[in-house]
């Protein structure tokens, strides 16, 4: 069996976007009838949220999708997830000068944002997720987010 793909989410609390992404991409690549190439996780850049379930409001978002998070309890990311992940995926740029404070650089060049991987043309292309927990916005960092693992799909060669 060939090595899995590791991919891992990250936001500030691992309680609504990444853990968002991890089960919006997880469902995408087995969907797509390859979701046993995928190692998928996510985590936090703080402690602050460790061992809480998905934030209500996004568990509800991923419900309406048709997408069950139970069972998920935020943790922080750690220099041994770093360094088993083949992709860490910050939802914003604050989240990448956390995660290189976290782990000390990036000199395999694992780290991005996840709406790097969309098309240059399309207007959220390197643009950050906006934190619904600020903005209440669950909408909008849903359709962000669906965007980013579509893209990160074709990237990485499924769609």
């Amino acid at each position: 069996m060939p090595k899995k793909i590791k991919i891992e989410f990250v936001c500030l609390g691992n309680i609504c976007r990444s853990p968002m992404a991890e089960f919006v991409f997880r469902k995408m690549a087995e969907d797509a009838g390859v979701g046993e190439m995928f190692e998928v996780s996510s985590s936090a850049t703080s402690s602050e949220e460790e061992g809480n379930p998905v934030y209500p409001p996004a568990a509800r978002k991923l419900r309406e999708k048709g997408i069950d998070c139970r069972g998920k309890q935020a943790r922080q990311l750690t220099r041994k997830v770093y360094d088993e992940s083949d992709y860490v995926i910050g939802m914003e740029t604050r989240n990448l000068d956390n995660i290189r404070r976290l782990v000390h650089d990036d000199g395999e060049g694992k780290l991005f944002r996840l709406l790097d991987f969309v098309d240059k043309k399309h207007p959220r292309f390197a643009c950050d997720v906006a934190d619904p927990w600020y903005t209440g916005d669950f909408d909008t960092a849903y359709s962000d987010i669906e965007l980013g693992c579509q893209s990160l799909l074709s990237f990485l060669g499924v769609f």
